[in-house]
């Protein structure tokens, strides 16, 4: 199966991955075929992407977290977010600090127990590469943004061996990263075209506020939240909300850093498709040591599978092919077999892009 742009899909296409709704129920499930109408209900409740399968690709994608994690994770982020930012417009401070609710700790407890089945569930998968399956509505896009925020951040913890303690506070970081954004005004939060200047100015006070709202709860490790404080801090000092540089940011925000910036770029928004995977990666290698830490972008770019197998590519002689296999280490160099193309007798043979370093994917293929 591949990931297809909804405005590609064609009537009396499968579907290949279950769709659900606001609320994490199932709208459709995988295997359906989709009619005219169905593609145009989909294209109303805002999911840019579906996968789909078809005779290039009728292979399962496999996630990294099972799907039913995957919707409970969000709508355990849904939950804690939108009633955070609802009871707090209400709620005075006492002596400078937050009294929390028993709804509000419950939240930081669910969000703990989700951390260690996330944990739990990606340490059980057989294979520690990446590729993400996640197909989100935009009604939806901060919490399924941070569920994958939360995977990424896993997925290169592991890659460097931390200790399961130490994954769990990246992982409650991931998760909460964003939780200063439900204390904005709703209209800069939920604003779905650009941001004025000032708008951006206020957006910028997330890191702040979401650490000052954490500050005097018990339930979220100190680390985790200096991770919601310093994600978008960058090692050359120019990032907010304070500026500070490499030595100053814990490891553990460098790498909230590098999942945020690559979801947010890989991921269709309005008005703004998703970059091309290979310009995902070389941004994060052009601004590794300034944006982001340079360790953790270099290994960040070996687990990375910006190429899931069944993705259909153009590459650079003109043919059209479709991915096989990606070897570890080399994400933007897989192997792949020519299914198209001006020369007939080339159809069905394989080419391994690590081997053939003349020959490089010119881009995705969404229609054939």
């Amino acid at each position: 199966m591949r990931l297809v742009p909804i405005e590609n899909v064609r009537p009396n296409t499968v579907l290949g991955k279950s769709l659900y709704d606001i609320d994490g129920r199932i709208l459709l499930r995988a295997g359906v075929v989709l009619r005219e109408n169905t593609i145009a209900k989909i294209k109303q409740i805002n999911i840019l992407s579906i996968y789909i399968v078809d005779k290039y690709s009728d292979e399962e994608v496999e996630d990294i977290i099972k799907p039913e994690l995957r919707q409970k994770a969000i709508i355990t982020i849904k939950e804690a977010f939108s009633n955070i930012g609802r009871l707090n417009k209400t709620k005075p401070e006492k002596n400078g600090e937050n009294d929390y609710t028993w709804q509000e700790q419950s939240y930081f407890y669910n969000i703990g127990k989700m951390a260690v089945n996330l944990i739990d569930d990606i340490l059980n998968h057989k294979d520690v590469m990446l590729a993400l399956v996640d197909i989100r509505s935009m009604d939806n896009y901060m919490y399924s943004h941070s569920v994958n925020v939360s995977v990424i951040a896993l997925t290169i913890g592991m890659a460097f061996k931390l200790p399961k303690k130490k994954l769990e506070a990246l992982c409650i970081g991931a998760l909460i990263h964003d939780i200063g954004k439900s204390l904005l005004p709703k209209e800069v939060s939920d604003k779905q075209d650009q941001l004025t200047e000032d708008e951006k100015e206020i957006m910028k006070q997330h890191p702040r506020l979401g650490y000052k709202y954490l500050s005097s709860t018990y339930n979220i490790n100190s680390l985790s939240k200096l991770i919601v404080l310093q994600h978008h801090e960058r090692p050359d000092g120019k990032g907010y909300p304070d500026g500070i540089s490499q030595d100053n940011i814990i490891d553990l925000s460098h790498i909230v850093s590098v999942a945020n910036a690559y979801d947010n770029l890989s991921t269709d928004v309005p008005g703004k498709r998703a970059m091309f995977p290979s310009d995902v990666l070389e941004y994060l290698m052009s601004y590794a040591g300034t944006k982001f830490d340079y360790n953790i972008v270099n290994t960040f770019c070996r687990i990375v599978i910006p190429y899931p197998k069944g993705t259909i590519v153009e590459i650079s002689t003109g043919e059209i092919a479709i991915v096989e296999e990606t070897t570890p280490g080399f994400p933007l160099r897989p192997t792949v077999k020519i299914i198209d193309g001006p020369r007939v007798s080339n159809i069905g043979i394989k080419i391994d892009l690590i081997k053939e370093i003349s020959i490089v994917i010119s881009r995705v293929k969404y229609e054939i």
